[in-house]
Parts: structure tokens; C-alpha cells; sequence
């Protein structure tokens, strides 16, 4: 996928995106999320099915130390 396929989405840089790591998640208007290098944005994108994208936010969390 490319970014032009993402039609008029919005793009969201991670919070923690820091020295150079930044990385931006947006939604392809469907049922997919898409992530790509906010550095690199006519670079490579890679979609998720929202459903994993879920899964995937949930184990983060519960493996973050409280603070």
C-alpha cells in the first residue's frame, strides 16, 4: 500500500516517537490500520488489520511498567 491509498486519512505521531524513532499510525478508511516512518512519509507503509492492531496495543500496555 502506498500512502496516496490511504485516501484523506489522518496520520498520528506516536507520542514516544523520539531521536530519530518516529513512526505515525493512520487509518485507511477501511477496517485497516497503516504505519509508516514519519521521517520517510512517500516510504513504505504496513497495513494491519484493525483487529491485530488491537491485540497488539493491548499486550503493549499490559507490558509497560506502571508509573
Amino acid at each position: 500500500m502506498s500512502v496516496t491509498d490511504i485516501g484523506h486519512g489522518t496520520w498520528r505521531k506516536s507520542s514516544y516517537s523520539t531521536n530519530g524513532n518516529c513512526v505515525e499510525v493512520g487509518s485507511s478508511g477501511g477496517a485497516d490500520v497503516v504505519v509508516r516512518d514519519s521521517e520517510n512519509t512517500g516510504g513504505p507503509v504496513v497495513t494491519f488489520p484493525a483487529a491485530e492492531w488491537k491485540a497488539f496495543l493491548r499486550r503493549v500496555k499490559a507490558a509497560r511498567p506502571e508509573v
